[in-house]
């Protein structure tokens, strides 16, 4: 994941974000009700009319920004950078060994391999390949994308493998075995579909997908589970849940812990940040959990299940983490009586939960810089917590966690600090270094700040600052602005290869702002900025970069922002609302048509986060002037934006980004557009995409804010 869709859309339900997702092709009905729209027809996905403006207009970006001559050496740094061997090998505990995912010039599309734990601590472990995507691709004529495997617990043996053809959240499922390397001949194969599947034990899975056309939600999720039992087709499966036509999905999991304890889970999202948890009893029958709708299962370990707290749950506070016996939970799923786990303080807040054999494992922010916590079961049904001894002041997580043990690696990583992956013993509080990243770029004279701002209604917004020590105070250093501001999902400090040489190394400075609507400082954080309370966020956005004005850091002339997915809608309300502060905007795979949003992709899954414009006339009124699609006007100074998607994103879509750019044309309006025709909701289906697509971008704000 690149550094600036590293905040990717995200929920309380942590499987979710990873569901695939799909849109129709051609596009849905204008609405009566809303405005006009002239460009509608740049919503046929693939059709030739729009395909011919997609190709017209990536021609011309290609042929302004490639003819400059630091474009080719941005190009060949990115790629030596993506490509570079080494890089840390991402682990994971799997079958007794540690697998990985890697790409390279020679494995464009990866491989995944295997090694041992022993020798992956060497500085060149001798790594077995499992399986070739490239090659698989080739000998099926397919453009394969990896999209991970789900294996069976607890032999981890049997893996139902998911491939993208492209990049696309759609996947098609395929039974793997690791012992022999191979798919399993006439075992488990579901066509490419919009699906959840997961298994329920070795002959059985239980899956959600759209079994007949139609079977989906307004979203484009699946909302019926199934039972489906080995060597039987998808039409002799056996319903066991049925969600509704009006839901964001339903979607089924297994946990299993370190001792053989199983939890079968069925999540019905209601919308994006409420659902309805379910469980498959030991009678076979489906039970409602009784907790509240942003409270959520998070994780099963030692017995106990591991809930999530989005919402005070009576007596537990928002934020928490709160534990129940698995017993008591299937035996009294109505009457569910959790214990306080932990709770944040004033300015901490919960970033993500991991499991070992017998740790709950917490990666937590405390004023926005990262903490990793060791929780044990106590005698009393309580937990004993240990923070764990990584280095302070850094962004810290949890990167693989094996439940065969207590070991797990963590890694840490900062603005101007390379990551190093840690192997972490949660039983000891133990951390043994094990790999560093080398330098990417020159550090030398570079600090790190964190500073405040304050916003519109009084409120200190953190944000991150990377400059030079001697950094002059007259306006003249060219910054970089990046925020993301939705779906409580945190911006924290990264270690971007790309970023420091080609923009630090050339005298750039980088900003992360820290505002409202992420979950910097928890669920509130986040809920002060949700669907029409969403201006403070970009008051909070523009505050920042006026601080640094006031304060001589930059000034609008050198002053320039980028934000993705979410962060892209951020980013055209940024241009359209305040456009004397910016010189530079790079608009990546975003949301830009907020009245259509729905219709789109699958945008009507996020109605949780921005509103339904179609249900709520609040909503409806709060977009229509704040859209930056139908915000546009021919009388003003934008400016010039660099707009980015690509053709195979089924999660926001391509539409977007193409009517904003047409639009634009249409009022006289200049901009740069470049669609990639893979690539799914990132940027590149392979490396070199990815240096291409970066170095386009990379070259357009040099120019805009350093020439």
């Amino acid at each position: 994941m690149t550094p600036i869709l590293r905040t990717a859309l995200a929920s309380t339900l942590a499987f979710l974000s990873f569901m695939p997702m799909s849109h129709a092709a051609t596009p849905a009905p204008a609405d009566p009700r809303d405005p006009p729209d002239a460009w509608i027809w740049l919503e046929d996905l693939d059709g030739k009319r729009a395909m011919d403006w997609v190709e017209a207009h990536n021609a011309k970006t290609e042929g302004r920004l490639e003819a400059d001559p630091r474009y080719k050496t941005f190009y060949d740094e990115a790629l030596r950078i993506f490509g570079a061997e080494d890089r840390i090998p991402a682990p994971r505990f799997l079958n007794g060994q540690i697998y990985n995912f890697w790409q390279d010039e020679q494995h464009l599309r990866g491989i995944w391999r295997r090694t041992s734990l022993d020798d992956y601590r060497r500085a060149q472990p001798n790594w077995q390949t499992v399986l070739d995507i490239d090659a698989l691709g080739k000998a099926e004529g397919k453009s394969w994308v990896y999209k991970g495997a789900d294996c069976l617990e607890p032999e981890q043996r049997l893996c139902l493998i998911s491939l993208s053809n492209g990049g696309e959240d759609a996947v098609e499922t395929r039974e793997f075995d690791l012992a022999s390397g191979t798919f399993v001949q006439g075992g488990f194969h579901l066509p490419r579909a919009k699906q959840s599947v997961t298994w329920e034990d070795a002959d059985h899975l239980l899956v959600a997908t759209e079994w007949t056309p139609g079977d989906v939600t307004e979203s484009l999720y699946p909302y019926i589970v199934k039972r489906l039992a080995r060597g039987r087709t998808l039409s002799e499966a056996t319903e066991i849940f049925r969600g509704q036509k009006s839901d964001v999905g339903v979607f089924p999991a297994v946990l299993q812990d370190g001792q053989g304890n199983t939890l079968k889970l069925i999540t019905r999202a209601i919308d994006f940040f409420h659902q309805q948890s379910l469980v498959i009893g030991t009678d076979g029958k489906v039970h409602e959990l009784a907790i509240p709708q942003k409270v959520s299962v998070a994780g099963l370990v030692a017995g106990q299940v591991v809930f999530r707290l989005d919402e005070a749950w009576g007596d537990l506070p928002t934020g928490a983490v709160a534990t129940a016996p698995l017993a008591e939970v299937l035996a009294r799923p109505e009457a569910i009586e959790a214990r306080i786990a932990w709770k944040p303080g004033p300015r901490e807040a919960l970033e993500a939960v991991s499991i070992t054999r017998d740790r709950l494992l917490l990666s937590i922010l405390d004023n926005v810089n990262g903490r990793l916590l060791s929780l044990a079961p106590a005698a009393n049904g309580g937990w004993t917590t240990t923070a764990l001894p990584l280095p302070d002041k850094l962004a810290l997580e949890f990167s693989a966690a094996d439940t065969r043990s207590n070991l797990t690696f963590a890694s840490a990583e900062g603005f101007t600090t390379p990551s190093t992956l840690y192997l972490v013993d949660a039983a000891t509080g133990s951390a043994e270094p094990v790999k560093s990243l080398p330098p990417r770029f020159d550090a030398t004279g570079l600090i790190v700040e964190q500073r405040e701002a304050k916003s519109t209604d009084g409120t200190a917004i953190p944000y991150f600052l990377v400059h030079r020590k001697d950094m002059p105070l007259d306006g003249s250093t060219p910054v970089l602005l990046n925020a993301y501001g939705g779906f409580q999902s945190s911006s924290t400090p990264f270690y971007s290869g790309s970023y420091g040489k080609l923009w630090l190394e050339h005298g750039g400075a980088f900003a992360l702002a820290n505002i409202r609507g992420g979950g910097e400082f928890g669920p509130d954080w986040h809920e002060a900025a949700l669907k029409t309370k969403r201006q403070v966020a970009y008051d909070d956005f523009a505050s920042v970069a006026r601080d640094m004005i006031a304060k001589k850091i930059t000034s609008p002339r050198r002053l320039g922002i980028i934000g993705g997915s979410n962060g892209g809608l951020l980013m055209g309300v940024e241009m359209t609302e305040f456009p004397e502060l910016y010189n530079a905007v790079v608009i990546q795979v975003p949301l830009l048509d907020m009245i259509r949003i729905s219709k789109i992709a699958a945008g009507a899954s996020w109605q949780g986060e921005y509103g339904d414009v179609y249900a709520d006339p609040e909503a409806r009124a709060f977009w229509l002037k704040k859209s930056p699609y139908h915000a546009l006007r021919k009388d003003v100074n934008y400016p010039e934006p660099y707009i980015f998607t690509t053709t195979r994103d089924d999660r926001v879509g391509p539409q977007h980004a193409r009517k904003f750019a047409a639009r634009m044309e249409e009022l006289g309006l200049p901009f740069y557009f470049y669609e990639n025709t893979e690539g799914g909701h990132g940027s590149g289906a392979d490396i070199r995409q990815s240096a291409k697509t970066t170095a386009l971008w990379m070259t357009y704000i040099t120019q805009k804010l350093m020439d």
